[in-house]
């Protein structure tokens, strides 16, 4: 096909049949529409008579929440596709496979993971992942440590900051995450009932502080390439495996950001369990274990990343000065923390939610899990600097949902 345009069904599945020898040659192939997201289209192609299928993600020039109005680079197709390769080198297994990318129609074609499902559809269903914290922690680390000045030559890591220059893309998240939320912002989407806690953010001054802190080192801190958008709704799980999807805002920057991201949605779900789970008991349990899961993944991230410094490292004096490391993994640990904490205040005033609170039916459930949300999001970012340990996060996590 000559010129970009938005895919039809019949094109995808035209695409479909001209990839040499993944169809059979007479094969009968079904495809519907399957995204949900708010900037690309989602194909699924398949032949029901050999079983097999694959997914097509097409870039849209403009964001689906707002429409035509807010235009998108297309470019991020290609940052998806070089960084899902990538990543599929550093963490195999961890990642659909790609079987192709057209830059003209800004295609990416892959693996399907049917067999999957949304990891935050599998935690509002009270599903247990059991092998996650060991999935997503070498994940992040082998991503982060292998994409940084410690595990890269220096010189090739310049370049390939290059490589993934996202301006558009990082555009939204300093907006929607480090802006937006703490103004009285046009793109700012709450239900009237917390409007009293979202102008609490606004004239927040001791928050703005602590916020702005965390916007400078997302815009010039380029320590590892990031996903960008680790969320669980960009995960697909089961309880034995793990798949991270969607890296189309890949950058460089802080590796705190991505750890944080995970973090976040373990919490934003933790709240809006309140509702989910209506056993008292139950739900007890299943917070317990989310909050399990987050120590599990900080404590495995920061055992992998320092075994990885041990065998792999490639900057001869970090390596060598006394106490750099620990130095080191403080500071992203204080980051990971404040991020998910500026996360979470997103989910619930700015401009995209998340199912896990914004379906619940009941209103005032609804705004109990909010309110938890943000009692939660600000005191991360209120005490990140302070931060020694990952335990500071369960403290927070008690206290406010005790209060």
């Amino acid at each position: 096909m000559s010129a970009y345009h938005p895919l039809t069904i019949e094109e995808a599945i035209a695409i479909a049949q001209g990839m040499d020898g993944f169809f059979p040659v007479d094969a009968n192939l079904s495809c519907r529409e399957i995204g949900d997201g708010n900037l690309n289209l989602v194909f699924h192609i398949s032949d029901n008579a050999s079983g097999k299928s694959l997914i097509m993600k097409q870039a849209l020039p403009y964001a689906k929440v707002v429409g035509e109005s807010w235009p998108l680079t297309l470019d991020r197709a290609r940052i998806e596709s070089e960084k899902l390769i990538l990543e599929g080198e550093l963490a195999p297994g961890l990642v659909p496979v790609v079987y192709r990318y057209d830059p003209v129609l800004a295609l990416t074609v892959m693996e399907d993971l049917s067999s999957h499902i949304i990891m935050r559809q599998g935690l509002i269903a009270g599903t247990r992942y059991p092998l996650f914290a060991d999935h997503i922690s070498t994940f992040m680390a082998n991503t982060l440590f292998f994409t940084s000045d410690f595990g890269m030559n220096q010189q090739q890591k310049k370049l390939r900051v290059g490589q993934f220059i996202n301006p558009e893309l990082c555009k939204i998240t300093e907006d929607l995450i480090f802006d937006d939320p703490y103004t009285d912002s046009p793109n700012n989407s709450f239900d009237p009932a917390i409007r009293d806690a979202a102008e609490a953010l606004w004239n927040d001054g001791a928050l703005h502080f602590e916020v702005a802190i965390l916007r400078e080192k997302f815009l010039t801190n380029a320590q590892a390439l990031l996903h960008g958008d680790l969320h669980t709704g960009s995960i697909f799980a089961t309880p034995e495996s793990t798949k991270v999807i969607d890296p189309e805002f890949a950058f460089y920057g802080p590796m705190g950001f991505d750890i944080g991201a995970v973090i976040a949605n373990l919490l934003l779900n933790y709240a809006g369990q309140g509702h989910w789970i209506q056993d008292g008991n139950e739900r007890a349990e299943f917070r317990n274990e989310l909050l399990s899961t987050i120590i599990d993944v900080w404590n495995g991230f920061e055992s992998k990343f320092r075994a990885l410094w041990e065998q792999h490292g490639t900057d001869r004096l970090t390596k060598a000065a006394p106490g750099y490391l620990d130095y080191y993994l403080g500071r992203v640990l204080q980051d990971s923390i404040g991020y998910a904490g500026a996360k979470m205040v997103r989910r619930i005033v700015g401009l995209a939610h998340v199912a896990d609170i914004d379906r619940i039916p009941d209103d005032a459930s609804r705004e109990r899990a909010q309110r938890l949300a943000l009692a939660i999001g600000t005191e991360l970012i209120r005490r990140n600097r302070q931060a020694s340990s990952i335990g500071v996060v369960n403290d927070i996590v008690i206290t406010a949902n005790n209060s």
